[in-house]
């Protein structure tokens, strides 16, 4: 039986996965008063999740899964947030952008076509992308001008990310949750079984 601990780290969890078409009627419909301010509880909630799992022994490969959409769900809720309220944003760094979405979008079929589902991997890169990602995304809502210093800290760092994530994918022949990065990947002696 799985203890009360596991169920409300998951709980935190599960709350990014059901505000996230909240976000997106609320960005659709134009109404950024609460947008911008429930954006951030969802980031918020990212963050403390991982660390109470950790901390109460609580991690699992179900918990990381759900963690994973909830991030990817929140993500995409901010992205047509962007859409919704800063079109004029997006058309002026589209150069930034563009390779961005490209990406994300190749490493996700990469994924789902390699493993038949999206990747779990939350390196210690990705972790530090994400947490410049959602300080920029919160403060692009919340302030008049945005922060460009810290959205081209936040794309240089996911760029980087996203690239280690296509070659652990590359490397790792199965589906692995919490991999700490790509030296660890290749540091890590290979099983008997492995094939690429």
């Amino acid at each position: 039986m799985k203890s009360k601990e596991y169920y409300l780290v998951n709980a935190i969890t599960a709350y990014r996965v059901i505000s996230a078409p909240v976000l997106i009627v609320l960005a659709l419909t134009g109404n950024l008063a609460i947008f911008k301010w429930l954006l951030p509880i969802s980031f918020f909630t990212d963050s403390v999740d991982g660390i109470l799992a950790r901390k109460l022994h609580v991690t699992s490969a179900f918990g990381s899964k759900l963690d994973s959409i909830g991030d990817d769900l929140s993500f995409l809720a901010a992205l047509i947030g962007i859409f919704a309220f800063k079109l004029d944003f997006i058309l002026a760094n589209l150069v930034m952008i563009g390779p961005l979405l490209g990406l994300y979008l190749f490493q996700t079929v990469y994924a789902l076509f390699k493993y038949s589902k999206i990747t779990s991997f939350h390196t210690y890169l990705a972790k530090t992308a994400a947490i410049l990602q959602g300080l920029f995304l919160i403060l692009l809502f919340l302030l008049p001008q945005p922060l460009y210093w810290l959205f081209y800290m936040a794309s240089i760092l996911t760029i980087l990310d996203l690239i280690e994530e296509i070659i652990i994918l590359y490397l790792l022949p199965t589906w692995e949750t919490n991999v700490k990065g790509l030296y660890w990947v290749i540091k890590k002696p290979p099983r008997k079984n492995d094939h690429r």
